[in-house]
């Protein structure tokens, strides 16, 4: 079985009733029940700190939601006017989440109304961030390949993800508008911008995933700890450049209709003898 380090919770007990706080019991992985108790606090209000670690028995957030599991199930024994509090480690891990993921989706929003601004139009932005679920899709893929949790580092390698595979995704519109100004046709556009900016959009995908790579592996002492931003990183590369360079290119040709190509000839001048 494998060995996971300690974790630490702490379990608030609060009486508003002034009575003696009851024990307790807080499952383990093999189905015994173990008591734990605490003095009462010095508050105005009595309190009772109950603090246990626990060893082999999962991951952070697992172990919290079997403990949340359990206060939720014995909620109704409690006394009139008490109440119990999940403390710890805990608060923090759900604060960093809820930032994280509102930054994630904020910078999702901002990218897509500066395109808009840029490019003076609300399609085109809205088929260059077609890629970004499948970026999703690929740090997913490899948080579960590689059994690596979500976490903090997870959600930052995600939000880094996002703004390579959008410039990306920029460099192969803009190409296309480009050709379909000249052209008229979005499917001859969509193919030339995906053939022209094949190798750019490749080299810089490569750079990011090689550069990531000693990361993802966490060699090295406190090597771990980083991995998951690595591991993020390549996974939604991987998968929004195979987007960015086949998805978008065919959204592209979609939702552009066919029109007159500009003329490239010089008007021939008219000359009087």
């Amino acid at each position: 079985m494998s060995v996971f380090p300690a974790i630490s919770f702490g379990v608030a007990i609060m009486c508003a009733n002034g009575a003696q706080a009851e024990y307790l019991r807080v499952p383990l992985a093999d189905g015994t029940l173990v008591a734990t108790s605490g003095q009462p606090g010095a508050d105005l209000v009595p309190s009772l700190l109950a603090a246990s670690d626990v060893l082999g028995t999962g991951w952070f957030g697992a172990v919290a939601a079997d403990v949340r599991k359990v206060i939720d199930e014995t909620k109704g024994e409690l006394p009139k006017g008490s109440s119990v509090a999940l403390l710890g480690q805990v608060q923090t891990m759900n604060s960093a989440f809820s930032g994280l993921l509102f930054g994630l989706l904020a910078a999702v929003l901002l990218i897509y109304l500066l395109i808009v601004v840029n490019f003076q139009s609300w399609s085109d932005p809205f088929v260059i961030i077609t890629a970004l679920p499948a970026a999703l899709a690929g740090i997913v893929w490899m948080l579960f390949a590689t059994h690596t949790t979500l976490s903090v580092p997870a959600l930052t390698g995600a939000i880094m993800c996002m703004g390579v595979a959008t410039a990306n995704s920029v460099l192969v519109i803009s190409f296309a508008r480009e050709r379909y100004a000249e052209l008229g046709d979005p499917i001859a556009a969509a193919l030339e911008a995906g053939f022209v900016r094949f190798r750019p959009v490749l080299m810089t995908a490569l750079a990011m995933i090689i550069g990531m790579a000693p990361m993802a592996l966490g060699l090295g002492e406190g090597g771990e700890q980083n991995a998951p931003l690595g591991r993020a990183v390549i996974g939604g590369l991987i998968f929004a450049t195979t987007a960015t360079l086949v998805f978008v290119p065919v959204v592209f040709s979609m939702v552009h209709k066919k029109q007159p190509a500009k003329s490239a000839g010089i008007p021939e001048t008219m000359h009087v003898h």
